[in-house]
């Protein structure tokens, strides 16, 4: 399948920063500080270390294979077969997990936001977007990155600077009380947010990527400021609303947005964080579903993924009305059922994928040195 646009370094760095952040900003800070309590934010540290290992695996397989996709990768590793069923079996998780972000856009908007309006058609018009964009191309998508990007960072820092007089620092101590188990649990979490899923740009990565050779600080700083993020959401969340009501609240940055008041003047600045929510949200849906139209096109041999678009972006609807009765639910899920999923293709199969390159160029190695 030919790759008709390309993306800049630059623009890369700006997609790996919001895909890290993603859906994060709202929910992870309730599931880290429930596992992890006060300790949430040693659990995002470590994450982040072990994000960055991760983007140097993702960035080693990738630069291997110049101008191809994960599906292409399997293909050439695994054989015909087991590379086609591998990558079906990928294609098909990227786009249960688009289906599962754009649930959490359904339920926030009509829970928090409008709550007599329809979460079908708040649905359909989200997803009309995405479709949009992915039709465009990727090239498309990642200069929108660049003309939300800044805003998305003036609209962080403003929230920062108001909510930082809340702060209280008891609220984080003591340190270590909770244990290493909780530790463990919270990181694994962080991972499943913001650094496995990731996985998602190997879609992209190199062959989508002008100068894939030179990518190799984008995906790591990029990552890194994306867990800065999380982790700065996470510790506020403990340092004002507790670690008590952290843990209660679905949404607690949103909640923290709420604290806002500046002089009885600057308050209730919930709205803010939502806007953030909706662009890095936005573009992790639309990777996700540009990867998986991609990957089930490629698999297939299609030459354009663009006519599976719309089908694909129909099932989507369906499949998010579905996949959960209701938010509580989804939340209780990721420990079973999200975790050894994403580390199943988000860890096991790259690193996989790697050890059998590295066997087989060195059985070709040493073929080519007996003759």
């Amino acid at each position: 399948m030919q790759k008709d646009g390309k993306i800049s370094v630059g623009q890369l760095f700006i997609l790996v920063i919001l895909l890290t952040i993603g859906s994060t900003i709202l929910n992870a800070p309730t599931g880290l500080i429930t596992y992890a309590r006060q300790d949430a934010w040693i659990s995002i540290i470590v994450g982040i270390i072990i994000g960055m290992l991760l983007m140097w695996l993702y960035y080693t397989l990738g630069i291997r294979f110049p101008n191809m996709t994960l599906v292409e990768i399997n293909e050439k590793l695994l054989g015909k077969w087991l590379g086609k069923f591998v990558s079906l079996f990928f294609s098909f998780c990227l786009f249960i997990i688009a289906a599962t972000l754009l649930f959490f856009l359904g339920e926030f908007l009509t829970v928090q936001i409008l709550p007599d309006t329809p979460i079908e058609v708040i649905l359909i018009l989200f997803l009309l977007i995405i479709i949009q964009g992915v039709r465009h191309g990727i090239e498309t998508v990642a200069r929108a990155g660049e003309i939300l990007f800044p805003w998305f960072i003036l609209l962080f820092i403003i929230f920062i600077i108001f909510v930082s007089p809340k702060i209280e620092i008891q609220n984080i101590q003591p340190v270590f009380v909770t244990g290493i188990k909780p530790i463990i649990s919270a990181i694994l979490l962080y991972l499943d947010y913001s650094c496995l899923s990731l996985i998602c740009l190997l879609m992209v990565f190199p062959g989508y990527i002008q100068q894939p050779k030179q990518a190799f600080k984008a995906l790591i700083i990029g990552n890194l400021i994306g867990g800065l993020f999380l982790l700065l959401i996470t510790t506020l969340s403990i340092l004002v609303i507790g670690v008590d009501n952290s843990a209660r609240q679905l949404y607690p940055s949103y909640a923290l947005a709420r604290k806002i008041n500046v002089g009885g003047f600057v308050q209730r600045l919930e709205a803010m964080l939502a806007i953030m929510w909706f662009i890095s949200l936005y573009f992790k849906i639309t990777i996700y579903f540009f990867g998986s139209a991609v990957g089930f096109a490629q698999t297939l041999n299609l030459k354009d993924y663009r006519p599976l678009t719309l089908p694909l972006g129909m099932i989507l609807v369906i499949l998010s009305l579905v996949i959960y009765p209701n938010i509580t639910y989804s939340e209780s899920s990721s420990m079973e059922v999200w975790i050894p999923l994403l580390l199943t293709i988000g860890m096991f199969l790259p690193l996989l994928l790697l050890c059998l390159d590295f066997i087989r160029k060195r059985i070709n190695t040493k073929i080519s040195a007996k003759n």
